[in-house]
């Protein structure tokens, strides 16, 4: 009897076989585009052969001059972090607010929180826009990150506030019995169980923000675009006339940023690890 419920069917179901089918061809899809943008990257001329007539990297190299690729890095990297560090010191103490406090309209404003994540960001970019630019402010790295904390604060608080939530608030009572004050609580007890969710909201922001065009797009300009900006507007410069390869090799660059990004991220969080530490702490 325990031999038999041991046995399981070597034939998989029709169904299994379905959506490992649609992984596989979705996965195969998306390894060809990758391929072929890096590929096109490197060629020299490519148009109706399944190879490009030679190899080089010079379409980086021109890439990187024309586009003045260094000065949009640098731009994408400091725009990212200045948004993080806005929306970590602004988000947190408002999600344990949120999380620690009832009071009359507490429903209706986290409502308001879950609208600029759950929205498209061009139907209030626009306004948002119009906004910035009546105050001076269009075209300007000023604007590019205040447009950006616009979606983050509220995805760092939506993020944050189950989190802490589900944190026993015997540790705080604890803490306030033995002397530590609002301040100490929360720098030197809450923060260290903080930690994995900060480092979590944070990094997701950080991608979010790297890879958000629509509001960057409105309000930049010259000195002031993103990476995924520098690039659409590369490739609709001058009617389209932009070679293919040059787009081809900023997009792998884009790409490798995000890339670089997420090892780093991950190195440092674990989604696994987060979810657990939680639960421990929910049952201590």
């Amino acid at each position: 009897m325990a031999a038999s419920t041991l046995e399981r069917p070597l034939a998989a179901r029709p169904s299994t076989w379905f959506v490992w089918a649609g992984m596989t061809a979705f996965g195969v899809f998306l390894l060809g585009i990758i391929i072929a943008v890096v590929v096109d990257s490197f060629g020299r001329q490519w148009f109706d052969t399944w190879l490009p007539d030679g190899l080089t990297t010079g379409r980086y190299t021109e890439a990187w001059d024309r586009f003045a690729l260094g000065e949009v890095v640098g731009v994408t990297v400091g725009v990212a972090l200045l948004v993080v560090i806005i929306s970590v010191l602004v988000g947190v103490p408002a999600a344990y607010v949120l999380a620690r406090r009832d009071f009359p309209g507490k429903r209706a404003i986290m409502l308001l929180f879950l609208l600029p994540v759950l929205m498209p960001p061009i139907t209030y970019g626009i306004p948002l826009a119009t906004v910035m630019y009546s105050f001076g402010l269009g075209r300007t790295l000023t604007a590019v990150v205040l447009v950006n904390l616009v979606p983050s604060v509220p995805f760092v608080i939506l993020t944050m506030t189950p989190f802490i939530e589900q944190i026993n608030p015997a540790i705080e009572s604890a803490a306030r019995m033995c002397g530590a004050r609002t301040r100490q609580v929360f720098t030197r007890v809450l923060a260290p169980l903080l930690v994995p969710g900060i480092l979590a909201a944070a990094i997701l922001v950080l991608v979010r923000t790297v890879g958000l065009f629509e509001l960057t797009f409105l309000v930049s300009g010259p000195g002031s675009d993103t990476l995924v900006v520098a690039i659409y507007r590369g490739m609709t410069s001058a009617g389209g006339g932009e070679a293919r390869q040059l787009i081809s090799a900023m997009s792998v660059i884009y790409t490798a940023t995000m890339l670089v990004m997420l090892v780093v991220a991950l190195r440092f969080v674990n989604p696994t690890q987060l979810v657990a530490q939680v639960k421990e702490t929910r049952d201590d």
